[in-house]
């Protein structure tokens, strides 16, 4: 069997983490991404926000290559939008980068990722009652700590993904959903 391919993903570079690292922008581009193609209308009103803001926001995020247009759907003036690529990747030397404005870009972009996840992980336990029971038996919520050196880490993590990635290229089974994996592994003091 082929190993399996990543998702096609964006990875970021100092100008483009600053063109994505706002709040709105992130929430457009992630509704690209889990629920297809839209309006700027329809994702003003999925995110609680104006026409006008998400379509600013969504110029912009097309500026810096994250969405484009969908010439598939819209009829006369209504342009709708799609994400660019599936996923996007994070380079943990924007951290070190020289220029303060990208580092202050890299600090956005995370803690918006975490506020994120904490908001659908936070809907989910709002909402499970209102799947079939094999959703709530069949998810999970778990956290381990274990003892790792860095490579291990980063063995661990590609190991992850490269499990991932196989079930992206699965043919759906009948009654499959849209599924959510946060994935979040990270060092931490001991006493």
């Amino acid at each position: 069997m082929p190993e399996p391919e990543m998702f096609p993903t964006r990875t970021l570079d100092p100008r483009s983490l600053r063109g994505l690292a706002h709040p709105l922008r992130m929430q457009l581009l992630a509704a690209l991404r889990h629920h297809g193609p839209a309006t700027a209308s329809q994702l003003a009103e999925r995110l609680g926000e104006s026409s006008g803001a998400t379509s600013y926001h969504l110029r912009q995020l097309a500026a810096h290559g994250f969405v484009e247009d969908d010439p598939e759907r819209g009829k006369g003036r209504e342009r709708w939008w799609k994400a660019a690529q599936e996923g996007t990747a994070f380079d943990s030397a924007l951290f070190t980068d020289p220029d303060p404005e990208t580092r202050g870009a890299a600090n956005v972009f995370l803690h918006e990722i975490a506020t994120m996840h904490n908001r659908e992980l936070s809907t989910w336990l709002a909402t499970m009652g209102d799947w079939s029971e094999e959703w709530p038996t069949n998810s999970d919520m778990s956290d381990f700590t274990l003892r790792l050196s860095p490579g291990q880490l980063g063995e661990l993590r590609d190991r992850i993904h490269k499990l991932i990635a196989g079930y992206r290229q699965a043919e759906p089974a009948e009654g499959s959903e849209q599924v959510r994996l946060h994935l979040h592994a990270f060092p931490q003091k001991t006493d």
